[in-house]
C-alpha cells in the first residue's frame, strides 16, 4: 500500500462532482416526495461512477491526453466543435449548480442575499484553485478536507434519523412512480454521473502520471483502482445516506426545496443536524466550484486549444448562475433543473470514452478487455434511454 499511496489523490477530486450541491436538491426532493423509492437509483449510479472514473483515469494514463484532446486527435473537426459547444454548456450547467448552492448555504447560515453568497462562493473556489499552483498534493488535501465535513454532517444526522432498513432494502428494486419520478431519477442521474468529472479525470491522470513502460502503467493503474473504489465508495454512501436521511425525516412533509430540508431537520432532528447539514453544503458548494472551474479549463483547452485565465474562464461560467440568482428564481429548481442538463450531457462524454478506451491502437497494453467495454456500453445505453424517456415525458 505504500508504493501505491502516491498514486492516489485524482479519483477524491473528481468526487466532489459527486456530493455537490444537485445531489443536495435532487436527492432531498427524492426522499421528501418518493420516500425510499429511488434508493436504486443512487446505487446504479455510483456503480456506474466506479466504471466510468476508472476509465477515464486509464485513459489519461494510456495515452498522456485527456478525453477533450483525445477527441480532438481522433474525430472530425466538426464533430470536436460540437462536442465543445455542449460540453461548455455542460460546463455553465455545472458551475450554476455549485454556485447556487453555496449561496444557499451562506443564506442558511448567515441570512446573506444569494447573490452576495454565490459571489463569495465564486472567489473562495478561485483562492483554492490557487493551491493547485503550489502542487497537486495541497489541492488535493483542500478537497479531503472539505470532503471530510459533509461526511462528518451526512453521519451525524444517519445516525440520529431512524433509517427504516427494509423500506431501503425495498428500494434498491428498480421502479418509477409516474413521470416526475423519471425526471427527478434522470436529476440524480446527471447529479452523480457528471460530464465534467469524465473530462477532468483523465486531464488529471495524464498531466499527473508519466509512465515510460507498460510496467509502470500497469503499476499506476492498480494505484488507480483503488483511489477510483475507495473515493467513489465514500461519495456513494453521502449520496445515499442524503436521500436515506430525507426519506426518514423529511417523508410526507411536502418538502422540496433546501431551505425547506433545512428548517424540516432542525424540526425533526434538532439544531445540531440543520447546522451540521447547511456547514456541508457550503463544503460542497466551495468544493465543486474549484473543481468545475478546473474542468472548465480542461474542456476548452482540450478540444480547441486554447488556454484563457482562470479568472476569465471563472466569469464567463459565473455569470449565468448570479443571473438566476439576481432574477429571484427558485435556486431548488434551478439545481434539479441544472442536474437535468447534465445528465443529457452525459452520453457525449461517455461515449468516446468508452469508444477510445476499447481501441488498441489508442490504449496499448491499457486497452480494455471486452467485458469492460461491454459493461461500458451498457452503462451509456442505460443513461441515454433513461434521457430518451425524460425528453418525452417533457415533451408530453
Amino acid at each position: 500500500m505504500g508504493r501505491l499511496w502516491p498514486l492516489l489523490g485524482p479519483a477524491f477530486v473528481t468526487a466532489v462532482a459527486y456530493v455537490d450541491p444537485g445531489n443536495f436538491a435532487t436527492n432531498i426532493s427524492a426522499g421528501s416526495i418518493y420516500g425510499y423509492l429511488l434508493v436504486w437509483v443512487v446505487v446504479v449510479s455510483n456503480v456506474m461512477a466506479m466504471l466510468i472514473q476508472y476509465l477515464s483515469a486509464k485513459a489519461g494514463v494510456a495515452t498522456g491526453m485527456s478525453l477533450p484532446a483525445l477527441c480532438r486527435a481522433h474525430l472530425p473537426r466538426r464533430v470536436v466543435r460540437g462536442l465543445w459547444g455542449q460540453a461548455e454548456l455542460v460546463a455553465i450547467a455545472t458551475d450554476l449548480a455549485e454556485v447556487v448552492g453555496g449561496a444557499l448555504a451562506l443564506k442558511l447560515l448567515f441570512d446573506l442575499p444569494l447573490i452576495v453568497g454565490g459571489t463569495i462562493t465564486a472567489v473562495v473556489a478561485f483562492a483554492m484553485l490557487g493551491l493547485k499552483n503550489r502542487g497537486h498534493r495541497h489541492f488535493e488535501a483542500a478537497i479531503v478536507g472539505l470532503l471530510g465535513v459533509i461526511l462528518v454532517g451526512f453521519v451525524y444526522d444517519v445516525a440520529i434519523s431512524g433509517i427504516d432498513s427494509m423500506a431501503v432494502l425495498d428500494g434498491t428494486l428498480p421502479r418509477f412512480d409516474g413521470a416526475e419520478s423519471v425526471m427527478l431519477a434522470a436529476g440524480m442521474l446527471g447529479a452523480t454521473v457528471m460530464p465534467h468529472a469524465i473530462y477532468l479525470h483523465s486531464a488529471l491522470t495524464s498531466e499527473r502520471h508519466r509512465p515510460r513502460t507498460d510496467t509502470e502503467r500497469r503499476t499506476i493503474m492498480r494505484g488507480q483502482r483503488v483511489d477510483v473504489i475507495v473515493a467513489m465508495t465514500i461519495a456513494g454512501l453521502m449520496n445515499l445516506s442524503l436521500l436515506l436521511v430525507a426519506a426518514s425525516a423529511l417523508s410526507g412533509q411536502g418538502i422540496d426545496t433546501i431551505e425547506g430540508a433545512h428548517a424540516g431537520l432542525g424540526e425533526s432532528l434538532g439544531k445540531g443536524a440543520a447546522l451540521l447539514f447547511a456547514l456541508g453544503l457550503l463544503a460542497s458548494g466551495f468544493a465543486s466550484s474549484s473543481v468545475g472551474t478546473l474542468s472548465g479549463q480542461v474542456i476548452m483547452e482540450g478540444f480547441i486549444r486554447r488556454r484563457i485565465p482562470v479568472t476569465l474562464r471563472r466569469l464567463i461560467t459565473l455569470l449565468p448562475a448570479l443571473v438566476i440568482l439576481g432574477m429571484g428564481v427558485d435556486p431548488t429548481a434551478a439545481l434539479v433543473g441544472s442536474q437535468v442538463v447534465l445528465s443529457f450531457g452525459i452520453p457525449f462524454a461517455l461515449v468516446p470514452l468508452v469508444w477510445f478506451t476499447a481501441r488498441k491502437d489508442v490504449m496499448g497494453s491499457l486497452v480494455n478487455r471486452p467485458v469492460t467495454t461491454i459493461a461500458g456500453g451498457l452503462a451509456a445505453g442505460v443513461i441515454i434511454v433513461l434521457n430518451a424517456v425524460l425528453l418525452v415525458q417533457l415533451a408530453s
